[in-house]
């Protein structure tokens, strides 16, 4: 897993299409703002678990994980 620091107004690109920006913070909750194409789902993780039928993974698969350098 990459770990960021982010402020808020400040963002991070995921392959060139997606921005996800750091909208608000307050307290423990921190408020996302996702830019992404319309062909790109975006869901929380409950959600996606909910439609999928998955119990929540402790972490995803090696085979899916890239290093920072990559």
């Amino acid at each position: 897993m990459l770990v960021l620091s982010r402020k808020k107004n400040e963002s991070i690109i995921i392959n060139d299409d997606i921005i996800i920006t750091v909208v608000e913070i307050r307290g423990d909750k921190v408020r996302l703002g996702i830019q992404a194409p319309a062909s790109v789902s975006v869901h929380r993780r409950e959600v996606y678990e909910a439609i999928h039928g998955r119990a929540p993974e402790i972490a995803p698969p090696k085979e899916n994980c890239r290093k920072p350098s990559e």
